[in-house]
């Protein structure tokens, strides 16, 4: 008889590793979706043809139980029904509902306050990552992810290579960092990434995220910054600079417009010109 070592798609879960590589799902996805599938299998302890509606419907109500975030509920729905449902053709999620979305407002920092932390922030490489994540609005997976052959200075663009929902897409590359970009496209290979540790290997996306957070804190930004309020911070001013939102769509990678436009519930001049009835009463 032959082994499944030998056929590791007929393993349900190396099927179902194997059908997200060939669908492209990032890695992260890939890793995301087989945790909560192994978490399920574990908690139910029952085998993966066993498992029925009650079963999903009991972890996914433990997951909230212990608080998980909506959208974290939400990737565990997702995963068990791409896994359920696309893998093993089981298809009883007709009568399970998602979680539904918390609709916080994206975290905003004032100009002064980027200002302040691009500043001072003295180390060359760690201001490149600053000046990029706000003044292009890259995710920090994306940037960290950035090759040299990306970056064309001469036509002021930085092309973003699969980035989420594995879409391609152009940014403007700001003028003040040209020159040391030019810099790096002298010493580095154009396959190279543009930001490396000292053994040449691509920085992490925690490692950026430090760097963040250690820029808010000598700025004395008495807030929890990460790279994402960064790119909050740059749809936000374009906004309030005028620019439409569908180009600020398509400079964040959104799919869709309804997602841009939580930024207008934070831009200032939304409200700007309308006066508080306590000042008038």
């Amino acid at each position: 008889m032959i082994q499944n070592d030998f056929y590791p798609s007929q393993d349900p879960i190396a099927r179902f590793q194997q059908e997200m590589k060939l669908r492209n799902l990032s890695q992260k996805t890939v890793k995301s979706y087989t945790y909560y599938i192994t978490q399920c299998l574990d908690w139910s302890r029952k085998g993966a043809r066993d498992v029925n509606s009650d079963d999903i419907r009991h972890f996914l109500e433990h997951l909230s139980d212990i608080n998980v975030s909506p959208s974290t509920l939400n990737t565990a729905y997702s995963a068990l029904k791409f896994y359920f449902g696309n893998i093993l053709q089981r298809k009883f999620f007709f009568n399970i509902p998602r979680a539904k979305r918390d609709h916080q407002l994206p975290s905003v920092l004032s100009k002064e306050e980027i200002r302040k932390m691009i500043a001072l922030t003295k180390n060359p490489k760690h201001n490149c990552m600053l000046c990029l994540l706000y003044g292009t609005g890259l995710r920090v997976g994306e940037l960290v992810r950035l090759r040299m052959e990306d970056i064309d200075v001469f036509r002021g663009i930085i092309a973003v290579r699969h980035g989420k929902g594995a879409k391609d897409r152009f940014v403007m590359l700001p003028g003040n960092l040209k020159e040391i970009l030019t810099k790096q496209s002298q010493i580095k290979k154009s396959s190279d990434f543009l930001f490396t540790n000292g053994r040449g290997w691509r920085l992490t996306e925690a490692t950026v995220q430090k760097v963040v957070k250690h820029a808010a804190e000598r700025a004395g930004v008495n807030r929890d910054v990460s790279p994402h309020t960064l790119r909050h911070s740059f749809a936000t001013h374009l906004l309030e600079n005028g620019t439409d939102i569908r180009y600020i769509q398509e400079l964040l990678g959104h799919a869709k417009l309804q997602t841009t436009q939580i930024y207008t519930h934070v831009a200032k001049n939304v409200i700007e010109g309308i006066v508080s009835p306590l000042d008038f009463a």
